[in-house]
């Protein structure tokens, strides 16, 4: 038996990484519960304080596949700020993998990273072992959270 699940990313502004996000992975701003016009309102008819629902009024914070293959993730505002490496993190797989290229590989990736770049991610190294059959490039995104893109 497997277990359902989803993704959670602690943060301080869940809509600016909703909006990079769905753009980094093709995903959708998940809509709210049926019976429910807004979060606000699901939120409110299952008991949550008021007073955390204004910390989190000024966007969606949740994203799904609009095919259903992937896991929602969520993202929660948390109040203290990201210090530390992630122990986690999402390998984006746009090179086609190893029956393509190297070099045609290597310019997926970069043309990915450079899309990317224009919704808020920023690079950080690439990775290029020597003698290696490998390209990819970690990137951050607009919260500083790592990320893959081979």
């Amino acid at each position: 038996m497997t277990t359902d699940f989803q993704l959670t990313f602690d943060c301080a502004r869940p809509g600016v990484l909703v909006d990079f996000w769905c753009a980094a992975l093709g995903y959708v701003v998940e809509d709210p519960p049926a019976g429910s016009a807004t979060w606000d309102a699901y939120w409110r008819s299952i008991g949550v304080p008021e007073e955390e629902l204004d910390a989190q009024r000024d966007s969606a914070d949740s994203i799904v596949d609009p095919d259903g293959a992937g896991p929602r993730i969520w993202f929660q505002r948390v109040p203290e700020p990201k210090v530390v490496k992630n122990r986690l993190h999402l390998d984006l797989k746009v090179g086609g993998g190893r029956t393509v290229p190297l070099a045609e590989r290597r310019a997926r990736v970069d043309a990915e990273v450079a899309r990317l770049a224009a919704h808020g991610a920023r690079a950080l190294r690439v990775l290029e072992p020597a003698g290696q059959d490998y390209y990819a490039v970690v990137l951050l995104d607009p919260e500083g959270n790592e990320f893959c893109v081979a």
